[in-house]
């Protein structure tokens, strides 16, 4: 049975997590997000304080045979919902751009050789800022990971890549890129191939950086590849990973398997922005209204709802990482801690803004978590796919009962 009681580490990563978002992080949100950036001097610091996104220490849940196996427990998974959550409550933008392997991180910790794990995770030091990305999605695969039209073509020593990938986080300043291509169109998923991408590769480009309505302050990049070469070293995994048998992974596998662990961190960084909306909120209420009147007692009725919500949301969140750290297949509940954390905080957000009215306008906290928080219900898939993965998984299990 879950555990809701947080060990004694885990108190400490939460209370030092919320302290660094409430003294270094929430400070400087309002300014960077006016800026569109984070100011270097901030990064090099937190860098130079060890502080890294490095989701690579998290790991997703086992498939139907690791379930059966005894495992040791972990809790990397755990601990990163918890940090994240409180990190994102001081704010998104700047924690998504926070140095460290990122979403590429946990690709390449799952599926890497281990002389790719050592050569590519072994560069996030504290000698100066450096990111790793994730780049899948294209102009006309995003929902549809499977419909990926970047071209692997296999020649001696390597693989040429011609592709565009857009809406990459961190891709414009990333060491490495983890990039998904198909080796052969006609095999469907089963062609897909994953690649180390590494900045100043002569083909690899970014092309633009994307002005966006939230997360102002986080890099989004397009991304270009035109006969760039990539060595077969940089093949993740290797050539033995992709062997022809029902037991080995596509790309579209490993790019699948990388969404059972980032997902709850999606979801608790949403849930992070739904208690920083609604604890502004609260506080300036008690200030607005009068205790008793007709108008206080209908904001304290809607901040009730949206306190029970955040509370529901944390639980669902809290159940795909305690699985990922037992090893336990977790791809529905990470599934649907995402799709229920991220409409959870765009209507709590929604709500925070019809309560404060002018004071909630341009300029202020929750006018700006409003617009951060609208991608949460779309990145790393849209909730509709989320409800898709769910539904699978249940018509899955009904036919094994039948």
């Amino acid at each position: 049975m879950i555990s809701f009681q947080l060990s004694e580490q885990q108190k400490q990563i939460k209370e030092m997590t919320h302290w660094f978002a409430a003294n270094e992080i929430r400070p400087i949100a309002m300014e960077a997000d006016r800026l569109g950036k984070v100011p270097d001097e901030w990064l090099d610091k937190v860098n130079k304080m060890g502080i890294h996104l490095n989701t690579s220490s998290f790991s997703g849940g086992g498939g139907e045979e690791s379930s059966r196996k005894s495992k040791k427990e972990r809790e990397g998974n755990r601990m990163g919902v918890l940090a994240t959550e409180q990190m994102a409550w001081g704010c998104p933008a700047i924690t998504l751009s926070l140095p460290g392997a990122g979403l590429g991180g946990p690709p390449v910790q799952s599926s890497g050789t281990p002389e790719q794990k050592e050569r590519f995770l072994s560069i996030f030091t504290k000698e100066k800022p450096r990111w790793g990305a994730y780049a899948l999605t294209e102009p006309e695969a995003g929902s549809d990971a499977s419909g990926v039209k970047t071209t692997a073509t296999k020649v001696d020593g390597g693989y040429i890549l011609n592709g565009q990938k857009i809406f990459i986080t961190n891709g414009g300043r990333a060491s490495w890129v983890v990039a998904f291509a198909t080796v052969d169109s006609t095999l469907g998923r089963a062609g897909q191939r994953a690649f180390v991408v590494e900045k100043g590769t002569p083909g690899f480009s970014c092309t633009k950086l994307v002005k966006k309505m939230g997360l102002r302050a986080n890099e989004t990049a397009e991304l270009l590849f035109e006969d760039c070469f990539v060595p077969d070293e940089n093949l993740l995994g290797g050539e033995k990973l992709y062997e022809a048998s029902s037991n080995k992974p596509s790309g579209f596998q490993v790019a699948m398997k990388t969404f059972d662990s980032t997902r709850p961190i999606v979801a608790s960084m949403a849930i992070g922005i739904a208690r920083a909306a609604y604890e502004y909120t609260l506080d300036l209420v008690r200030q607005e209204y009068p205790k008793g009147g007709e108008t206080s007692a209908l904001a304290a009725e809607m901040l009730a709802e949206v306190e029970q919500n955040i509370a529901a949301a944390r639980l669902l969140t809290w159940e795909a990482a305690w699985k990922a750290d037992f090893g336990l297949p977790n791809a529905k509940e990470a599934a649907m801690c995402k799709a229920y954390a991220g409409q959870m905080s765009l209507d709590v957000c929604s709500k925070c803004m019809e309560l404060l009215g002018p004071i909630g306008l341009d300029g202020h906290l929750v006018e700006k978590l409003f617009r951060d928080v609208k991608i949460f219900d779309i990145f790393e898939g849209t909730n509709q796919i989320q409800h898709l993965v769910v539904a699978r998984r249940q018509y899955a299990a009904y036919e094994v009962r039948v």
